[in-house]
């Protein structure tokens, strides 16, 4: 049988060149977050199916790559009609993150302040900057209810970003924030039916790929009714440019905690006091999030020049309950790092080679002992100063071999030659 050579559908092999910009990228992260007090933890890849089907994912839950048992628990199971996956690669990072907080809080901070960085995996459509296999970067502050969470993670990712971006097309994003209790009380206030308000959720999260007419086309298709569907979707033209809380007024009706607003408006002001200047804080009532496990305030970081959302996250206040039988506040923030470096690199391609700071010492085929010797002391003595230094043979063609070295970032080729 023929072995094949491409990687499978949805899955990248990563070439030294981008490998390079992602460990950059991904060094930067870890510098900026770490300047915020995030600790780094890992979790394994694969998780228990029951933890992963427990209605927390919203749609990624039908997107999980299962994993079969095994052996004789693999045929007991073909046997009886029983599930035939005990376990599935994570779809995301903060579902394994709870169980490990779960698990450990008791030998941990608290608040605990984490970094995740690591691969996940969904069976969706792959298309640019969207793959089946992808990494993730999380920051999560578990144990601390208060605001304080929602800032500093706004705080950090918008730093994050500036730094990641500064001087390129991409520098200027705005942060939406929302909150699902609001959410919730003005879906209420049009008059959809408790029960159904997930659905809701997710028709409305399409309003930006179909517009007011599709999600009420979608709403009426799924059995609400339209009257509803009009009351809800005007809702979202109200004016927007003074307070969250002025915003809200209208729906104490509802049983809206007037709280709620007010915190958000908290949140507003105290990330824009600290932002750099590329990024927008604004109130977006139309944001969802799609996942089922948020309870509070919500956040998504969209890039000004392109249509598509690049962050997001929220409270989950009630997942790590699932895990330890006590409620624990909890939120979070993670990037979608794949589309970050999609965007690098296009940016990187557009732009003029120039030449890097690594060394190259080429050495003529048939150079003796002495000169060998000479030539890895020097690569040992510049190494020493900090450099990069790779020592290969010269090749006959070596324009076009100093060509693919400045490429990859030797601005400084050594040929060095046989007496």
């Amino acid at each position: 049988m023929k072995l094949i050579k491409t990687p499978v559908k949805g899955m990248n092999d990563v070439l030294p060149r981008e490998e390079r910009l992602r460990g950059k990228a991904l060094a930067a992260i870890r510098e900026t977050y770490a300047a915020f007090g995030f600790d780094e933890v890992e979790t394994p890849a694969v998780e228990h199916i029951e933890n992963l089907t427990g209605k927390e994912g919203g749609e990624n839950e039908k997107l999980i790559f299962r994993v079969m048992k095994r052996g004789a628990e693999l045929q007991r199971a073909i046997e009886k009609g029983d599930e035939l996956a005990d376990s599935g690669l994570r779809y995301d990072l903060t579902l394994p993150l709870a169980r490990l907080y779960a698990a450990n809080k008791d030998s941990l901070p608290a608040p605990f302040k984490a970094l995740q960085m690591g691969p996940v995996w969904r069976a969706d459509r792959p298309q640019k900057g969207r793959f089946r296999q992808f990494t993730q970067c999380d920051i999560d502050i578990l144990g601390d209810a208060s605001c304080l969470a929602e800032i500093e993670l706004i705080s950090a990712t918008s730093l994050m970003l500036t730094k990641l971006f500064a001087g390129t097309e991409a520098e200027k994003f705005t942060v939406h924030v929302n909150d699902r209790r609001i959410l919730r009380a003005m879906a209420l206030y049009a008059g959809f039916p408790e029960e159904r308000l997930d659905l809701v959720f997710i028709l409305l999260d399409k309003l930006d790929k179909v517009g007011k007419e599709g999600v009420k086309e979608e709403m009426v298709r799924e059995g609400f009714d339209g009257a509803a569907a009009d009351k809800y979707l005007a809702l979202f033209d109200r004016e927007r440019s003074g307070s969250v809380a002025d915003f809200c007024a209208f729906l104490s009706e509802s049983g809206l905690d007037g709280a709620i607003p007010e915190t958000l408006d908290t949140i507003l002001a105290c990330v824009k006091a600290a932002a750099p200047a590329t990024a927008t804080f604004v109130f977006d009532p139309t944001l969802v999030r799609g996942m089922g496990y948020y309870t509070g305030p919500i956040f998504e970081v969209t890039l000004d020049a392109y249509s598509f959302s690049i962050a997001g996250g929220g409270r989950y206040d009630k997942m790590i309950g699932r895990f330890a039988g006590q409620d624990t506040p909890a939120c979070g923030f993670s990037i979608g790092f794949e589309r970050i470096i999609t965007i690098l690199g296009d940016m990187a391609q557009k732009q003029a080679a120039t030449p890097g700071d690594g060394v190259a010492l080429l050495v003529e085929a048939g150079a003796d002992g002495a000169l060998m010797r000479k030539v890895f002391a020097d690569a040992a003595a510049l190494r020493a100063q900090g450099k990069r230094v790779t020592v290969l043979p010269l090749k006959k063609n070596a324009k076009f071999q100093i060509d693919v070295l400045m490429e990859e970032g030797y601005g400084d080729v050594r040929r060095i030659y046989k007496d």
